[in-house]
């Protein structure tokens, strides 16, 4: 990607709002490692309470960076992969455009 490519976005900019809680991080490392899962799933184990966990998935849900499906009388949620690869493709444009500006002063403070 170029500099040029590097478009910010208010999708993008929530998604990195969204991943910016530990829990909410939590919660994908989860969801990205094993698939769907219901809310009693993910609060096993923890010390977050299902309200919590719901409130987190919803503002993750938002960002678009998890979906829920219901299947009979319960809801699983997963990852969205396209936002998560958008966010991914974005940091990566970001590091390639850091890595030319840090070639460019390194070829600059060795001319002078």
């Amino acid at each position: 990607m170029a500099d040029k490519d590097l478009q910010p976005s208010e999708a993008l900019a929530g998604v990195f709002a969204a991943l910016g809680d530990v829990t909410r991080l939590k919660l994908i490392a989860v969801l990205a490692a094993g698939g769907a899962f219901s809310i009693t799933h993910l609060t096993a184990n923890t010390e977050v309470s299902r309200q919590a966990v719901t409130k987190h998935l919803h503002t993750l849900a938002e960002a678009g960076v998890v979906r829920d499906v219901k299947v009979g009388r319960e809801r699983l949620w997963q990852i969205e992969p396209e936002r998560i690869d958008e966010a991914r493709r974005s940091l990566e444009a970001i590091g390639q455009a850091w890595e030319r500006a840090l070639g460019r002063l390194k070829a600059f403070a060795e001319s002078t």
